[in-house]
């Protein structure tokens, strides 16, 4: 028996009758209870859960959706097949995000993809490297295919973003459906079957990665400088 369960409330109930009114067998009298008791316990259902959509680390399903529009605006949606503590963690991150620097454009970036990013910054003596010792500064010693890269102070405030795509794309080492002549060479992809092959029922979200291209390009429009250029290229 839990709290606020129908067993409960058929407890309850009985706790506020009159001592010696009925006796030790009340077929009758339970049944009424007990149909009271489910309304009740229904009820108190009802109320944990509208008092769990009341707070963001225990809302769901459509509250969720509805939090995300109220506070982060009607663009911020949930993707597709986006579970809820998944839809929830953006959600946090989204609410007081670190933005401005180049730290959190970094940060924003390796959160949602999970690969740092490079970012070169053409007036930036720590990416573009200068003539002088190996030793003293340490982002010194500039040489071929050693470090750094041309700079220019004819750019200002802009920086050449690489970002790469996550790496849990698709479901590797599965097998497939597929007809034994395809894949015979292949012992770890050969054709799912019993005592062949690796395999298993996957859903949408475990088999297709959630970050987009699109997703990569708007965590770098929210997190970068204001007035500031980011040329952004994405490999995988």
């Amino acid at each position: 028996m839990a709290t606020g369960d129908q067993s409960d409330m058929v407890t309850r109930l009985k706790a506020l009758l009159p001592l010696g009114w009925f006796g030790s067998k009340t077929i009758i009298l339970d049944g009424l209870l007990n149909g009271l008791a489910y309304v009740w316990a229904w009820v108190f259902s009802l109320t944990e859960w509208a008092f769990s959509q009341l707070r963001l680390s225990t809302m769901s399903g459509s509250f969720l959706d509805i939090f995300a529009v109220d506070y982060l605006g009607p663009n911020f949606l949930r993707k597709s097949n986006e579970t809820d503590p998944a839809f929830r963690s953006r959600i946090y991150g989204a609410l007081v995000p670190p933005t401005g620097t180049r730290a959190s454009l970094i940060a924003a970036i390796f959160k949602l993809t999970g690969r740092k990013p490079e970012v070169f910054e053409p007036r930036n003596p720590s990416d573009t490297g200068g003539y002088g010792s190996l030793s003293t500064p340490a982002w010194t010693g500039l040489a071929y295919g050693v470090a750094g890269g041309y700079g220019s102070l004819n750019l200002p405030y802009q920086a050449f973003v690489t970002a790469y795509r996550p790496l849990s794309q698709g479901m590797p080492l599965m097998a497939g459906y597929q007809p034994a002549d395809v894949l015979s060479t292949s012992t770890i992809y050969a054709p799912l079957g019993y005592g062949v092959g690796l395999g298993s029922y996957v859903d949408y979200s475990q088999a297709f990665d959630a970050a987009t291209d699109s997703d990569i390009y708007a965590a770098i429009a929210a997190a970068k400088p204001a007035a500031s250029i980011m040329w952004t290229r994405i490999k995988s």
